[in-house]
């Protein structure tokens, strides 16, 4: 059997297993991401992450990510996160500012970087969408619970509710609610004096620890409904991640930490 070398990082609890894709082919990934995700029989993770060759000479990195069921996503923040200090601490770049190639365009992730280490990365996400027909059918939606529909490179579904715990229930149905065709990531949110506390159905991958995407689609949705500022912090169950909605560009920039969990090897086969 071929072995791989990965390494398992997390940002805010949201786990990923990643892989240097400039020196190591996997031909399968969604096959490799369903066995090696799983917590019980595999390495445990939300999904697999390809660190690659750009296609976009600008970029620095590419990154392909996919979830535990196998499905490839657009994006992922804490990914993107995680993919900054990789690339730096490994000695693969020197740089602090990179670009990095997704399915949802290029980002631009900024390192924090004391004494040889990554304390955060801020990652540009672009600007928020709120009517995409690809992702959200309004005239289907009827009786989904208030909400806002935001996409972030990826489509979210924000819920504000006094109990957010009931996005464990809810979750599963929500994702695959007629309204979203290509199924939707789901956020139960509760404004606080302390922030925004949030949890979330990941879409392919179940209730997660946190999600940067997701925690942008929360903050933006908040300051559009005047429930927040344009600056928030969201309280996710695997820690706080900080949302800044710029308004000189509407920009959308995410900032927290990334950690790495260990080095291993694992059969691709």
């Amino acid at each position: 059997m071929s072995r791989i070398p990965f390494t398992k990082m997390h940002g805010c609890g949201n786990d990923y297993i990643y892989v240097d894709a400039t020196r190591y082919d996997i031909d399968t990934p969604s096959a490799v991401a369903v066995r090696w995700s799983n917590r019980h029989t595999g390495i445990g993770s939300d999904g697999l992450v390809l660190i690659g060759r750009p296609a976009d000479p600008r970029a620095d990195f590419s990154m392909r990510i996919f979830n535990v069921d196998g499905s490839e996503a657009m994006m992922c923040g804490n990914a993107a996160r995680c993919i900054g200090k990789y690339v730096y601490e490994r000695g693969l770049t020197a740089n602090t500012s990179l670009l990095l190639e997704t399915r949802s365009g290029l980002k631009t992730l900024r390192l924090l970087v004391t004494d040889g280490r990554v304390e955060t990365v801020t990652v540009d996400m672009g600007v928020p969408a709120f009517e995409d027909a690809g992702f959200y059918d309004k005239a289907a939606a009827g009786d989904l619970p208030d909400g806002v529909f935001v996409t972030m490179g990826n489509p979210h579904y924000v819920v504000f509710t006094e109990d957010v715990d009931r996005i464990v229930q809810a979750g599963k149905c929500l994702e695959r609610h007629p309204a979203f065709p290509e199924r939707c990531n789901i956020e139960f949110a509760h404004v606080g004096i302390d922030g925004i506390r949030t949890r979330v159905w990941e879409r392919g991958s179940g209730i997660t620890m946190a999600c940067g995407t997701g925690a942008c689609a929360t903050a933006v949705a908040a300051a559009r409904r005047q429930l927040a500022s344009r600056q928030t912090a969201v309280v996710m169950d695997g820690g706080t991640l900080h949302v800044e909605w710029r308004s000189a560009d509407s920009h959308v920039l995410l900032t927290g930490p990334a950690a790495i969990v260990f080095d291993g090897e694992a059969d691709i086969n």
